[in-house]
């Protein structure tokens, strides 16, 4: 189906409903200002901090955020890819690997995890604007973030040419203000009561990165060309999450913070309420842009309904349950969050580019392909063997399976669950897909 609403010459917007004749209006600056911001969060010194926890060393917690976050942007890349060239948003690609039926369960996923993100963008909002002014205001933070969230999704190209004009040049002036602030003081040797050691940072860090790639192709859908899909998305949020992540690391060495209070040790900083308050106005495109992947997910089961009323009722829903919940497990959401989709990934880009040769079917005919499937599943038992979290209820089960595995001794301090799941995942992808239905 195909939109035809008729639009006055420079609205250009996204189709109402599902279609793959997106048009193709971006190149690759607006796409790479687009994938910074997002790229630029506060959820950045969040996780920089955790990583520095990990691994207990300035050094190695610099290194490990490169090393995830580089693997990260390059499964970042390779999903980009998928938008530009079939014209298709990211869950509707994912057909050319499952079907029009198998695409749904990780379209079921991807919903799930984009209203959590969204729900956790507006928490960290309202939090971080409570660090300056407050809790009595939460609850208007809380709806504020949301609606402004609500209303970039109903016009995305829009709000890709508005970060590109204003937001990224205030950002950037912000974001070198904090980085001296913090990189002036004196460093001092960081707690070693949390250390796990430097893979699971590294695992840590490429689980915020990929969390991107089931959304890429809902954007680079309009990408001009599968090179400024690949290259503006892969360094846009790479090198904004390295950025950010570092400074998060750099935070808990100068300021003797720690994971829960990384924010607000930045915020007391000479003139720093102003520098996150810039910060924290450009966060609400993280919440915008897990809206409005919500909504073509979903696009992805009802296609025939104005992605318009969706982003709406996904947006009051995200902003609902922010109102009652706290940012909780946000480590083993990542770490969830990436044993599910970078082995996903993985596969539907070692299909697309080595198997398939760049032509998949992502009509509403397209079939089931268990080759892909099977990987997809060898990929994430991969990942759980070596890195089984600590998620109640689920990771004694692989814990078990781990200890008999390895008999009982600790994983290989060499072996990290992120590189491990990828290489597993293409490969069997790439072995798999060479078995293919007879002809009839």
């Amino acid at each position: 189906m195909t939109d035809t609403t008729v639009r006055p010459a420079g609205t250009i917007e996204a189709p109402l409903v599902l279609t793959t004749d997106a048009p193709r209006t971006l190149g690759f600056f607006p796409q790479f200002t687009l994938w910074a911001n997002l790229g630029i969060s506060l959820f950045g010194p969040v996780t920089g901090a955790l990583v520095a926890a990990y691994t207990g060393s300035l050094a190695q917690g610099l290194l490990a955020i490169v090393v995830g976050c580089g693997l990260g942007a390059l499964v970042l890349g390779g999903s980009a890819v998928f938008g530009s060239h079939t014209g298709a948003p990211a869950m509707a690609a994912l057909r050319g690997i499952f079907g029009r039926r198998g695409s749904m369960a990780p379209t079921v996923l991807n919903i799930a995890q984009n209203i959590g993100w969204a729900t956790m963008e507006i928490i960290v909002i309202s939090q971080a604007a409570v660090a300056v002014t407050g809790p009595k205001w939460r609850w208007l933070f809380v709806l504020l973030a949301g609606l402004v969230a609500t209303s970039m999704a109903v016009r995305p190209l829009g709000s890709v040419k508005l970060l590109r004009k204003f937001m990224v040049w205030l950002v950037l002036l912000a974001s070198a203000y904090l980085f001296v602030q913090v990189l002036t003081r004196p460093v001092h040797a960081l707690p070693q009561d949390n250390v796990y050691g430097f893979w699971p940072a590294v695992d840590l860090a490429a689980a915020g990165v990929v969390s991107f790639a089931p959304l890429a192709a809902d954007y680079t859908r309009h990408s001009r060309t599968n090179k400024a899909a690949f290259s503006s998305s892969a360094l846009g949020y790479g090198l904004a999450a390295i950025i950010y992540y570092a400074l998060g690391v750099f935070a808990v060495a100068t300021l003797q913070t720690n994971t829960d209070n990384v924010i607000t040790a930045l915020v007391t900083l000479p003139a720093g309420a102003i520098a996150l308050f810039v910060l924290l106005v450009d966060e609400v495109d993280e919440a915008y842009a897990n809206v409005y992947s919500t909504t073509m997910s979903l696009h992805n089961l009802i296609g025939h309904i104005d992605r318009r009323w969706i982003s709406v009722a996904i947006g009051a829903v995200a902003t609902g349950i922010a109102m009652f919940i706290d940012l909780g497990n946000y480590t083993q959401f990542l770490y969830l969050i990436g044993s599910v989709f970078i082995p996903l990934f993985a596969v539907a880009i070692a299909d697309f580019f080595l198997v398939s040769k760049m032509k998949w079917d992502v009509s509403s005919t397209a079939k089931f392909r268990w080759q892909p499937a099977v990987a997809w599943l060898i990929g994430f038992i991969a990942y759980q063997l070596v890195n089984p979290g600590t998620v109640a209820g689920w990771s004694p089960f692989w814990t078990k399976i781990q200890q008999a595995l390895f008999n009982h001794h600790p994983v290989p301090g060499w072996l990290g669950a992120t590189y491990t799941s990828i290489l597993v995942s293409m490969l069997a992808a790439v072995l798999l897909g060479r078995i293919r239905r007879p002809v009839a």
